[in-house]
């Protein structure tokens, strides 16, 4: 499957920004959700074709957003790359657990985010 269509979960509006204009850069059609809240609707919604998740948010944290969204039967065939702070190797393993397909530390470096997203496409 071709990966075209990415929604950027973050609740920071300069990461949000930073990760769309990358993403526009390089091809792909981005939409954006600020909570995991709004993630979980959107992707229902939407159905993007992979999804770059934030994990600290007020909220619905991203370990839960993704949980939710790859238990949904609508949902759980779209790849989730969760691209946070959290660095800590459990941090890593945990995310894996709630069905990340992959997991990137920030500061995000963009080679690496855009090798993934192509590893998964």
């Amino acid at each position: 499957m071709a990966i075209s269509r990415i929604l950027v979960v973050d609740d920071s509006p300069t990461e949000r920004f930073f990760l769309s204009e990358l993403l526009v850069k390089n091809g792909y059609l981005v939409s954006m959700a600020e909570s995991g809240e709004e993630a979980v609707a959107q992707a229902k919604q939407n159905l993007p074709d992979l999804i770059v998740m934030d994990v600290v948010m007020p909220g619905m944290n991203g370990y839960q957003a993704t949980r939710m969204l790859t238990k949904e039967d609508a949902t759980k065939h779209i790849p989730v790359i969760m691209c946070t702070t959290k660095g800590q190797e459990t941090d890593k393993v945990w995310g894996m657990r709630q069905g990340a397909k992959a997991y990137l530390v920030k500061p995000i470096k963009p080679e690496e985010l855009l090798s993934q997203i192509k590893a998964l496409g």
